[in-house]
């Protein structure tokens, strides 16, 4: 897994970028960030986006009189947030991202994990607490994404799953990421993030990770909170289903340059 340069990847299959909720917060301030998406998506034609939306959700939950709590950078998710929170995913931010694309002439489609059986998803039985609602991904089947990409759409994935009495589950975002690029056998796997990459205890981008150092880093406090889920699900991706992984800061100019130059 790499964090903050990548080969440039070759052949047809899906490119998948994750996108962390607070560009979503102003996008009047992030316009060149779309626009610069909107380039990369036409230019490669086979891109799969999936967006998370935490602080949006901290905001609403709030405003509603609830507590929103975290641990091990996980939502712990009662069953009475789900409605909410499956609201502003795959509801308001789903539908702003959709339309900050179609705006910029990407043909964007808006989905839930579920959509097409896209994946299959259960309670999470991997904490040792009770996380709520939280789910993950147990398998699911390209076809619905292979069919947009060949004509010409774009599939944009809200983190929000289905259990298979159809109960909605609240997925990581970066764990929904790197499950859809297991499922379509991604070229390479995008995690776009608030910082630069990941750090060490010094501060310094680390340009390569594997298992004995993420698990170092993170027992010394080096990776902490929403960062924690984010390598794991890189190294899960790498790992399980060989996707190159770029752990990246979504306004790093560099790393847009090289989406640009992806192909």
């Amino acid at each position: 897994m790499r964090t903050h340069t990548e080969p440039k990847p070759i052949g047809n299959k899906p490119i998948v970028v994750k996108l962390g909720g607070a560009l979503l917060d102003e996008p009047a301030q992030n316009a060149a960030f779309f626009q610069t998406l909107a380039d990369f998506i036409q230019h490669d034609h086979h891109v799969v986006l999936v967006h998370g939306g935490g602080k949006s959700v901290d905001r609403h939950l709030q405003l509603l009189g609830h507590t929103s709590h975290k641990r091990d950078g996980i939502r712990i998710t009662p069953p009475e947030h789900m409605l909410e929170i499956a609201g502003v995913l795959a509801g308001q931010l789903n539908a702003r991202l959709v339309g900050l694309l179609r705006a910029r002439g990407v043909n964007a489609v808006g989905l839930t994990l579920a959509d097409g059986a896209t994946t299959t998803a259960r309670k999470s039985e991997k904490f040792s607490f009770d996380a709520g609602r939280v789910g993950e991904i147990t398998g699911g089947d390209a076809n619905l994404i292979q069919t947009l990409l060949r004509n010409g759409c774009t599939p944009i994935f809200s983190s929000i799953a289905m259990d298979d009495a159809g109960e909605l589950l609240n997925v990581n975002a970066d764990e929904a990421a790197a499950a859809i690029a297991r499922i379509v056998s991604a070229r390479l796997l995008v995690l776009l993030t608030d910082v630069a990459g990941v750090k060490d205890n010094d501060g310094n981008i680390i340009s390569t990770l594997d298992r004995n150092s993420v698990d170092r880093l993170t027992q010394s406090g080096a990776i902490t909170g929403g960062m924690i889920a984010k390598v794991r699900a890189a190294l899960e991706a790498s790992e399980q289903a060989g996707v190159a992984t770029l752990v990246a800061g979504w306004n790093d100019a560099n790393v847009l340059q090289t989406l640009n130059n992806a192909g």
